[in-house]
């Protein structure tokens, strides 16, 4: 059996992680956690999202560093070589790390911190001005914390397909 060149495998593995990255992103980000929101009562969702999230950046950021890593020809010297092809994986690296470890956890723990704020306060109604100023506080924190993650999950998205627009333009298919 002749031996095969190890990167004659970073064009399908690159593929494969690429596709799965995008698919996971596109499903977890607009198909389930609408769904979920939807169907779920809040303090379900509330322990599912909680439970979720981590799982999700951290198998973001995993198949990123797959996917940069398997970049056909030279893997991720290939992003060196050629300047343009590296600016998508560099906001998408920024993006999905600052999620992992900064804003995923804080978003988390303040949403557990409003879960025990609404249990103290007796509430079980949306937000309204007479809140407790520490529910009001939390909430807004829950806003802002909650808001750059979900910027920041787009951000790395689009950089996601950025770099699956650059991908395809690359590839020279031919229909015979």
């Amino acid at each position: 059996m002749p031996s095969m060149d190890p990167r004659s495998l970073l064009a399908p593995l690159h593929l494969l992680s690429f596709s799965t990255l995008l698919g996971a992103q596109l499903y977890q980000s607009f198909l389930i956690t609408k769904i979920c929101f939807v169907s779920l009562p809040r303090s379900a969702f509330t322990t599912l999202q909680k439970r979720l999230f981590p799982v999700y950046f951290r198998t973001q950021s995993l198949l990123l560093i797959l996917t940069a890593v398997t970049i056909p020809r030279q893997g991720p010297f290939t992003l060196i070589a050629n300047k343009v092809a590296w600016i998508p994986f560099a906001v998408a690296g920024v993006t999905a790390t600052l999620n992992w470890w900064v804003y995923g956890p804080r978003t988390r723990q303040i949403m557990i911190e409003r879960i025990h704020q609404e249990t103290r306060d007796g509430l079980q109604k949306p937000a309204t001005d007479d809140d407790s100023p520490e529910m009001q506080r939390i909430r807004r924190s829950f806003s802002r914390s909650h808001a750059m993650s979900i910027h920041l999950n787009l951000l790395t998205i689009g950089s996601m397909m950025w770099w699956g627009w650059e991908l395809a333009s690359s590839l020279n298919l031919e229909l015979k």
